[in-house]
């Protein structure tokens, strides 16, 4: 099974590791399921994770932006990220998620997004929230 981890949902991870989204994290790293990421994903997690209210937990933490960046390209599917939909017009970021679930032929997408969310699915691929895709995986 292959799924698109949101950068929400991956910093969210981060930030609270005892939530949904770091259960979704430990299940696929036991390889309960495949993520994909696109270059946009990425792009768009390594920017986030240099916020002001974000960097300094990573610090405290000991974690390396660029070493959690390189272990996603190193181990998660990457699919280009030629922009292409015009789906969510409020947050037209979000289309980027949706860009690569497509592309990776993923059939899940696992949000915190409420954009995403409220789109329940698009094309085939099914969009959870992290609660929701952990009680799939369970």
């Amino acid at each position: 099974m292959l799924a698109v981890l949101d950068t929400n949902v991956i910093i969210s991870a981060l930030l609270s590791p005892q939530g949904a989204p770091a259960r979704i994290i430990k299940k696929w790293e036991q390889g309960a399921f495949d993520a994909a990421v696109s270059e946009s994903l990425l792009e768009e997690l390594e920017r986030a994770l240099g916020y002001g209210r974000i960097k300094p937990y990573l610090e405290r933490s000991g974690m390396v932006i660029e070493d959690l960046i390189k272990g996603l390209r190193e181990t998660a599917v990457v699919v280009d990220s030629e922009p292409t939909l015009r789906v969510i017009e409020e947050d037209p970021e979000d289309d980027r998620v949706l860009e690569c679930a497509l592309r990776s032929g993923a059939a899940y997408l696992v949000s915190g997004d409420h954009h995403l969310i409220e789109l329940g699915e698009y094309q085939g691929v099914q969009i959870l929230p992290p609660a929701g895709f952990l009680l799939l995986l369970d």
